[in-house]
């Protein structure tokens, strides 16, 4: 099911996606009200816009834009809305995106791609361990995806490691779809209750909001402890409600593959002009065949790198890597720069640790501080230590700690109405994930 155009030359993908993009400047201009104001008031005649690189001409759109001037991205009719999504809210207020029919039949054949990239096919029942409700967009987009491929679906919704388990016994899934941490609680259930995960039928799981590997692509902490015990494929998949696209790995493992049909992708350095191949920077994004609310430029915020050489499945498209972090959330610490991934990468390391978060805040002087508060059933003197040097080792620094009860930990890990865990929470912005 690999798409013609990802098999192309560079060269051919490039001429591809420079034609789309003149039609996607003309219809914003002639249907977006935000973008419209904002050709006039820079006086850029899209005419100009041939290539890829002239996108530089164009000042990028911004969570902030979203959220001031949101009504203004709108490019049809109410009446052509069929469904109202929200995003995360991970670094300020939601923002909410429309989407129209022919959106919603994109969104189907964007996540259809994507889970056959994993290898799901229609011989497959997947296990959906991801809302369905609260106007949130990755259950639709799996469901309309695994509808479009023409998978069995199970719609069980997040938690309750018991109800999980109860549904993949009884109907027998070979895929799930779920936060990668969450494998750890069904592993530890399993454990507990005498289940042999490794006789369940599973066969991969597509792992969602939070990284499983290292730069090289080996599989971080994390994953690594789900692996050991659980012999089933792990596969990254990297999204957001305002691409509307998924970049998801294909058997290979080593990087989510670039759909060029759906979106032209741009990594910009602070200055907003791209960085050099392979450095990491800015994810920036311009939206193909949007009818409700394409954007032109849109930064994301994740900070990545791309790799551009064909992978061996045959796909020449562009791979992104693993996601550093958020721009917003990058941390100046004692001379080193983090992102809280790699803290939390270095925390996972230790099964003595049943809960933690990450807290940055300002010290007296106005630099960068990192306090770590951790839940543990075994509190003592060597635990600490041995954390400590475990951050002196991978990552150069060592933070501050403090032992708190899992309770306190776990009501500032799971606020309501949150979608996921957070584990990092900025003071100095008063944001967290």
């Amino acid at each position: 099911m690999i798409q013609d155009i990802e098999k192309q030359s560079i060269i051919k993908i490039k001429e591809f996606q420079e034609q789309k993009l003149k039609d996607v400047l003309l219809y914003v201009k002639q249907k977006s009200p935000f973008y419209k104001r904002l050709f006039d008031y820079y006086n850029i005649d899209i005419a100009e816009i041939k290539f890829i690189e002239d996108l530089i001409k164009i000042p990028p759109t911004t969570k902030n834009d979203l959220q001031l001037y949101n009504d203004d991205f709108l490019c049809v009719p109410k009446q052509d809305i069929i469904d109202y999504v929200i995003t995360s809210g991970t670094l300020g207020e939601p923002i909410t995106f429309a989407l129209t029919d022919r959106d919603l039949d994109r969104l189907a054949n964007n996540e259809a791609i994507s889970l056959d990239c994993a290898g799901v096919s229609k011989q497959d029942i997947i296990q959906v361990m991801t809302t369905l409700d609260r106007r949130f967009m990755a259950g639709i987009a799996y469901f309309l995806g695994a509808r479009r491929l023409g998978s069995g679906i199970i719609r069980t919704g997040a938690g309750i490691p018991e109800l999980q388990w109860d549904s993949i016994l009884n109907h027998k899934p070979t895929y799930l779809i779920v936060v990668p941490s969450f494998l750890l609680k069904l592993i530890e259930f399993a454990n507990v209750n005498g289940i042999d995960i490794n006789n369940s039928g599973i066969k991969g799981a597509i792992c969602i909001g939070e990284p499983i590997r290292n730069d090289d692509f080996s599989l971080n902490t994390l994953g690594q402890k789900i692996k050991d015990a659980w012999d089933i494929q792990l596969y990254s998949t990297y999204a957001s409600t305002e691409m509307n696209t998924a970049f998801t790995e294909c058997e290979h493992q080593n990087g989510g593959h670039h759909h060029p049909e759906l979106i032209i992708v741009e990594i910009l350095n602070e200055d907003n002009s791209p960085v050099n191949n392979g450095e990491i920077g800015e994810l920036t994004i311009t939206t193909l065949g949007i009818e409700a609310m394409p954007l032109i430029r849109f930064k994301t915020g994740d900070m990545l790198r791309t790799h551009d050489e064909p992978c061996k499945c045959g796909r020449t498209s562009l791979r992104l890597g693993p996601v550093k972090g958020r721009r917003k959330q990058m941390i100046k610490y004692k001379g080193t720069t983090l992102f809280p991934p790699s803290i939390q990468n270095v925390m996972n390391h230790f099964k003595d640790v049943d809960s933690f978060i990450i807290e940055v805040f300002h010290n007296d002087v106005g630099t960068d501080e990192i306090l770590i508060k951790i839940a543990t059933h075994y509190e003592s003197p060597e635990l600490l230590q041995q954390i400590k040097d475990h951050f002196r080792a991978k990552l150069r620094v060592t933070p501050h700690f403090e032992f708190h009860e899992k309770n306190d930990i776990d009501k500032l890990r799971f606020p309501k109405l949150s979608r996921k865990p957070i584990v990092f929470i900025d003071k100095r912005t008063t944001n967290g994930i």
